[in-house]
């Protein structure tokens, strides 16, 4: 029998965190697309991974680096 996947499952290295996609961060930000891509235009910070397509580009979110952006963007958050 072989192993199932579960049991191949291995913890990422400390520190290493993994960056999230689009619809990862509108689940953890309880928002819809419109609004993150409003985030975008805004300046938050996104990760652009290689493709091979030049219409086509693949984002991925730092969540550390989108909640410090969040945090120095919302002048509530210092108030």
């Amino acid at each position: 029998m072989s192993p199932r996947k579960a049991d191949r499952r291995v913890a990422l290295p400390t520190g290493l965190v993994p960056l999230l996609t689009q619809p990862q961060l509108e689940t953890y930000y309880n928002v819809s697309d419109w609004t993150v891509l409003k985030w975008i235009k805004a300046g938050m910070p996104v990760e652009y991974l290689k493709t091979t397509s030049l219409r086509h580009r693949i984002r991925r979110f730092d969540l550390a680096a989108v909640k410090r952006w969040h945090a120095e963007s919302d002048p509530l958050a210092s108030a």
